[in-house]
């Protein structure tokens, strides 16, 4: 037995010193490892991480760096909730804002308020790795708030189709899912593609989007739905206002008299607002019966179902065309 036991540590004393001289040798040699990479500076060496650091740039352009993969993230607007989940990074969510109910899982989410006010309390109390805030949606305020305590944020902004397809791969790369975000933004680009393709060539029709009757609201250029009526071959006719989303008046819109008329609204129904318009038969979209509808959810979030609202609208434009002779 004492024999057996003095043959077992003479073997661990020869693999001790068998890995002491290897690690020497590795280390005046600088060989490169799986574990690490060895740098020799004099007589001393240091053995750094091959662990790179996750490095993205947000809408602002401010740079965010961190070590690892997010794992805790509240998001402070519907679609950038479902953008994450588009991202393959749902389950790193712990918090969102009301209407948050895309996908369904999204409706389990804590709240810690609503796209215009948020609770700082709850923020904190949920001890975020990051939280993204839409900055368009007065996300601002609460921006500055939250790095003022040291909470990393990313500012999403997004103003075009194409945005839609960066913020997933951004969340992708944030939470250690860059191959799941980069095969749903590959898929969204292709379809942008395809949609853009059919109507390239499409004679221009003119159109209101109306977001609201009282008061009666739309949408200028700088406004994503705006590169969707662009998509489809189509002319904002408020395009041109300097506000985002600008009040205006009944006497502009028939001053301007746009082609088509597409309604939002607050859900799967045509409001009963858009028959308003037949007061006014002199009206192009009236005279036409070029009066659409289109759900806001499909429409009015920064996702990946806005193409869902594409598709439709650019239908309802090519039926506008025919309408018109066009």
């Amino acid at each position: 037995m004492i024999q057996s036991e003095r043959f077992y540590s003479a073997i661990k004393f020869t693999c001790v010193l068998l890995c002491v001289v290897f690690t020497m040798h590795v280390q005046a040699s600088g060989i490169v490892t799986k574990v690490g990479r060895v740098k020799v500076e004099g007589n001393t060496a240091a053995i750094k991480s091959e662990t790179r650091a996750i490095e993205v740039t947000d809408y602002l352009g401010r740079s965010l760096s961190f070590s690892k993969p997010i794992e805790r993230v509240i998001a402070l607007a519907p679609h950038i909730v479902e953008n994450v989940y588009s991202a393959g990074a749902g389950e790193t969510l712990v918090g969102a804002v009301d209407y948050s109910d895309y996908p369904a899982s999204a409706k389990d989410l804590v709240r810690v308020g609503a796209i215009s006010s948020f609770s700082l309390e709850a923020i904190v109390s949920l001890k975020p790795d990051l939280v993204i805030v839409w900055h368009s949606g007065r996300g601002a305020n609460v921006l500055e708030k939250l790095e003022k305590i040291g909470i990393p944020t990313y500012a999403s902004d997004p103003h075009s189709l194409l945005d839609v397809a960066r913020s997933i791969r951004d969340y992708g790369a944030l939470t250690g899912n860059a191959d799941i975000a980069e095969a749903s933004a590959k898929t969204f680009e292709l379809k942008y593609r395809s949609l853009a393709a059919l109507h390239q060539e499409s004679e221009a029709v003119s159109v209101l989007y109306e977001v609201w009757n009282q008061p009666l609201q739309t949408l200028n250029n700088k406004h994503i739905i705006s590169d969707v009526i662009r998509l489809c071959g189509g002319v904002n006719l408020f395009g041109d206002e300097p506000s985002l989303a600008p009040v205006i008046s009944v006497e502009s819109v028939l001053q301007r008299n746009p082609d088509v008329i597409i309604a939002s609204g607050m859900g799967e129904e045509q409001p009963e607002w858009l028959n308003d318009w037949y007061t006014w038969p002199q009206l192009k979209a009236v005279k036409n019966k070029n009066l659409y509808f289109i759900s806001p959810d499909l429409l009015q979030r920064h996702t990946a179902r806005i193409l869902d609202g594409a598709e439709i609208m650019c239908s309802q434009l090519d039926a506008a065309r025919l309408k018109l002779g066009l």
